[in-house]
This record gives C-alpha cells, structure tokens and sequence, in this order.
C-alpha cells in the first residue's frame, strides 16, 4: 500500500469519526443507525495500524457500553488483539465471535459451511451472514493468526465451550416454555461470558 493510500485511508477513519462526533454533539447521543461505528476497525487493518485499531476499541467500548458488535466487527477485534499479543483477550474474543456466528470460523478457512441444528438468534447467526466476512487464511498479513485461531480451535477449553454451545442450541430450537428457555439463554450467556 502506498503511503497516499493509507493517508486516504486515514482521512476516511478521520471523517467517520468526525460524523459520530457530530451526531453525538447534535443529538446528545449517538444516532448510528447506520452502522458507522463498525467501519473504521476494517480500515485500521487495512493499514496495518493495530495500536490505533485498539484505541478506537477502547473509545467504542466506552461510548457503546452495550453494544454486542457485529459477528464481522468481533472477528475483526479479535483479530487486532491477537496481533498485539493480548492472547487472552484474544482467545475471550475469538469465543464472543464463534457465539456472534459460528460459521465465521469456517469462512475464514475456506471449509464447507454446513448448517448446524440450532437456535439462531438472529439473521447475523445463520451460514448466509459469513460470507460478508471479508478475511482468509490465505491473505498474507493474516498468516499468524490463522495459524493462532487453528490451534486455538484445537484447544480442549474451546473445543468444551463449541460443544456445550451446540447442545444449548439444540435445546433451544425444539424448546417452547418460556420459562425452560430463559433458563437456557441465561446458560449460554453464561457459557460466552466465562473466561
């Protein structure tokens, strides 16, 4: 990338924040229904710039406290912190992502995407929504993390959780009492949660 690209780059990162700031100023909260609070951590791995990547995490996190993110937007944060070696942030993440969508991971390896029988919860679950994912094992810049996310796909920790989720899931889709059901979302919220 040339360094006139990453200036453009930088100056879209800049006007999408600017625009927040904005609304922020206008409204007296932020009235993002557009979605622009996702865009700029895609343009910071364009880039390159990771450090930059996580202080704009921080700023979302405290200006969107209860904001769950996008599938695409954890996948890319866990992708941020694993580049600056906060492994287990990184690995908490990559959980939070597998329960966002748990076809993400499979995308990103190119395997065959088959659907699971579970609950989705919404359309950001369900095969079709993966394929918005714009990251491969093949790209270059993603060599180590691919290799990272396969050998932590590979740990018995995760492979539990991956298990458990499944079996909730399961549960969910064929459960009709709302009472059972709350009790299964409160395991599965629990099950993302733990660290």
């Amino acid at each position: 990338m040339t360094p006139k690209q990453i200036e453009r780059i930088q100056n879209k990162i800049k006007n999408i924040r600017k625009t927040l700031y904005n609304e922020k100023r206008m409204f007296g909260c932020y009235d993002d229904s557009r979605g622009l609070r996702y865009a700029p951590l895609n343009l910071y791995l364009k880039i390159g710039d990771y450090k930059g990547g996580l202080t704009y995490l921080r700023w979302f996190t405290k200006n969107f406290p209860y904001d769950i993110g996008m599938p695409d937007f954890l996948f890319e944060w866990t992708i941020i912190l694993f580049k600056l070696k906060k492994f287990k942030e990184a690995e908490s993440k990559a959980i939070e992502t597998y329960f966002a969508n748990s076809y993400l991971f499979d995308k990103f390896f190119e395997r065959p995407i088959f659907p699971i029988e579970k609950y989705e919860n919404s359309n950001l679950e369900i095969p079709e929504f993966a394929e918005y994912l714009n990251y491969s094992k093949n790209q270059i810049e993603l060599n180590d993390f691919a290799e990272w996310l396969a050998d932590f796909e590979k740990l018995e920790k995760f492979k539990e959780i991956k298990s458990k989720f499944h079996e909730i899931g399961k549960k969910l889709k064929n459960e009709n009492d709302t009472e059972t059901r709350r009790y299964l979302l409160k395991q599965l919220y629990q099950l993302r949660d733990r660290k």
